[in-house]
């Protein structure tokens, strides 16, 4: 009979507005705006082209150049192109470049590596230096396969054509972001071949590229290779080849290495390699978990001059917060305020912030006073993260200091620190320290706003304080404060509801709300329908949707699934099936709570095989249920016994694309277990028989 309905049901539903054709709407604007200017453009553009001879070749360059660069209207630098070849105009170097540039500012790569592949088939071949600007410009678009068949192309039809050094170690570099080395390493080799002297940025690029993959022995004969060749090796080199030593767990090379590198970096202590090639082998360091390493660079400096110590102190602290170790990162604070040094706020206010979120707000509380002496004020969001952690630990004091702190911030908007402070209060359950910081705000004339107000109430009725609560929302209904709005109401409602209070709440949705101009949205109107529910007045209940539909107040996905789950815990089965089959299912407006909401409660009335008859008709229509609800048809045949049918479900769930999850697999163990203990307790009890 499910079935009947169901299908039914899903014959009269109507398509969704979503799914008409787009062009609908917007035609008009391409008929009338878009495709007019365009006419126009073009019929400017074909009498421009018959004004002008074709042979003042300067003008028309001027007018490319400027259609591509000043007025950003590649389109219409392709359509006089276009007319002028028509013609018999023959685009130079200057009007390709304008064109392949003006396609790369509009970010269409594609389209310009095309249009140089053009000209270069029409047997216009630009000069060497110009092949190189564009293929440099090329690059930029990160495809270093499609620019590697281009200069192929190029050297092709133009043997003499060299992509200049710079080209050839960008593309390597591109193909080793890729990890796709084993092709740079060929595109170095063709490089060599065609006459170019590959330099320290080549055989860094490689290296970098073979460690990436972990092939940290084939960069290793690169780097033999350079010296070798003569090529001397820089700081970056030492430290790229050191990340893949250091992955590969080869500590002992990795020492031999670092010793290497100090003394390169502090031999050549103007190059500006030094810098980043610090970087990178400081954040390998802590990838790896080397942290003593770094603690130990911190202590001893062994790089010398050739990176300031600033920066060098920054990096570290930057590298282990990105690690999650800020207990570390403080210790470098303390090593640079032991030397005179002040680390930056920035990386100040990171080491704090990251504190206050793993646990350690007691530190993080002590580096912020101790911060306030240079100039540190917390951030707001990190001043949150603070406090919250504060009152979690029920020390009230320390974030009453860092609330002072935040106060005394030069440019803070003080309401905004109250209501985050009040936040953070909400998550102790203390009514008596809301009051006090509410009263506080009117005695030092910070006028409070409705968020508030708000996050007083809710402090209010999380504890029960349902009075107080009544007060503060009379005195805005009166005009003391701010006048509530429906997030007030919906706050107090849910208040009176979770103590009992329904008669006070019903009267303020029906009666105070309209009084004042409130409308209740759906959101006021599902913690209404849940809080009665909860109270088993599954009636009322009723009575509030059906007001709420008159209202027409859009029930959602979550209103559907608080009723399901109310009308299941009051036993008015039937009426769940029929206001499926009446109200949820044509609306179109059902997910996989809504789903798993009829699932669990079927099965929790023990209609187990109605529960799988439902799923299976949800999929015959079309729909496809996330795992939840199969995991809570396999939970219920566990608690049940049943093996054949648990795994019966399973293979459905496979059947509709889904793999089972941890939860799956828990429940299935949890029933083998359940099994093979009734059969332990059988054959005992049977032994018992026998020997008496």
């Amino acid at each position: 009979m499910r079935g009947q309905m169901l299908r039914a049901a899903s014959t009269q539903r109507k398509p969704s507005p979503c799914c008409r054709p787009i062009t609908k709407f917007f035609a008009p604007f391409y008929s009338t705006n878009s495709q007019a200017s365009q006419i126009r453009s073009a019929e400017e553009e074909e009498e421009e082209a018959e004004g002008e001879s074709i042979a003042n070749r300067a003008y028309w360059s001027k007018r490319i150049h400027t259609l591509c660069t000043t007025q950003s209207n590649v389109d219409a630098a392709l359509r006089l192109l276009d007319l002028l070849r028509l013609r018999g105009y023959r685009p130079d170097s200057r009007n390709l470049s304008s064109i392949i540039h003006a396609l790369c500012d509009s970010n269409r790569y594609g389209e310009a590596h095309q249009r140089l592949l053009f000209s270069i088939a029409s047997d216009y071949c630009p000069d060497e230096r110009t092949c190189n600007i564009l293929i440099a410009r090329l690059l930029d678009s990160q495809t270093p396969r499609i620019t590697a068949h281009l200069i192929l192309y190029l050297m092709n039809v133009n043997p003499t054509f060299v992509p200049s050094l710079l080209n050839y170690n960008r593309l390597i570099d591109q193909f080793c972001l890729f990890s796709q080395p084993d092709l740079a390493h060929r595109l170095f080799i063709d490089m060599i071949g065609r006459g170019h002297y590959p330099n320290t940025i080549s055989y860094t690029t490689l290296i970098n590229g073979y460690c990436g993959i972990g092939e940290v022995g084939v960069a290793h004969k690169l780097f033999d290779e350079m010296s070798e060749r003569g090529v001397v090796p820089n700081s970056m080199t030492y430290s790229v080849l050191l990340r893949g030593v250091l992955w590969k767990r080869d500590f002992d090379l990795g020492k031999l290495l670092m010793d290497e590198l100090w003394m390169t970096m502090r031999e050549d202590e103007e190059s500006s390699a030094n810098s980043a090639a610090f970087s990178n082998f400081v954040d390998a360091l802590c990838k790896e978990g080397l942290f003593h390493e770094v603690f130990r660079i911190a202590e001893e400096m062994p790089q010398g001059k050739s990176v300031s110590k600033e920066f060098a102190y920054g990096q570290m602290i930057d590298s282990l917060c990105r690690a999650g170790r800020h207990h570390g990162a403080s210790r470098i604070v303390y090593i640079m305020r032991k030397r005179g040094l002040t680390p930056s706020l920035v990386s100040y206010n990171a080491i704090v912030h990251g504190l206050s979120k793993d646990g350690g707000c007691m530190r993080a509380y002590q580096l912020c006073q101790e911060g306030i002496q240079f100039g540190y004020f917390p951030s707001e969001y990190t001043f949150k993260v603070l406090v919250e952690g504060l009152c979690c630990e029920y020390d009230l004091l320390k974030a009453k200091d860092v609330l002072q702190v935040m106060l005394n911030k030069k440019g803070v908007v003080q309401t905004r620190i109250y209501n985050i402070y009040l936040r953070a209060l909400c998550f102790i359950n203390n009514p008596t320290e809301l009051l006090n910081v509410l009263v506080s705000m009117l005695q030092t004339g910070c006028q409070p706003d409705l968020i508030t107000l708000n996050t007083v109430l809710k402090g209010f009725c999380k504890v029960g304080r349902i009075e107080e609560a009544m007060k503060i929302l009379n005195d805005m209904i009166l005009g003391k404060f701010c006048p509530p709005d429906s997030v007030s109401f919906t706050t107090m409602i849910c208040g009176l509801l979770n103590a009992g209070k329904s008669e006070a709440a019903l009267n303020l949705l029906y009666k105070t709300m309209p009084e004042l101009a409130v409308r209740p949205g759906v959101v006021t109107y599902n913690a209404v329908l849940r809080g009665l529910f909860n109270l088993q007045m599954a009636t009322e209940a009723m009575d509030v949707y059906t007001s709420m539909v008159d209202q027409g107040v859009v029930a959602d996905c979550t209103t559907y699934t608080i009723i399901i789950d109310g009308l299941f815990g009051s036993d008015r089965i039937d009426e769940v099936k029929r206001f499926w089959d009446d109200v949820v299912w044509p609306s179109g407006r059902h997910d996989n709570f809504v789903y798993a909401a009829i699932v669990k409660g079927l099965c929790s009335a023990g209609r187990w095989d109605e529960a799988c008859d439902f799923l299976y008709e949800l999929v015959d229509c079309g729909v496809s249920p996330n795992i939840v609800s199969y995991n809570i048809l396999i939970d219920n045949a566990s608690k049940l016994g049943w093996k054949r049918e648990a795994y019966q479900i399973v293979g459905e769930m496979r059947r509709n694309g889904l793999s089972p999850d941890a939860v799956t697999w828990r429940t299935l163990d949890k029933l083998h277990r359940n099994v093979v203990k009734e059969f332990v307790e059988d054959d005992s009890s049977q032994m018992e028989g026998v020997n008496s």
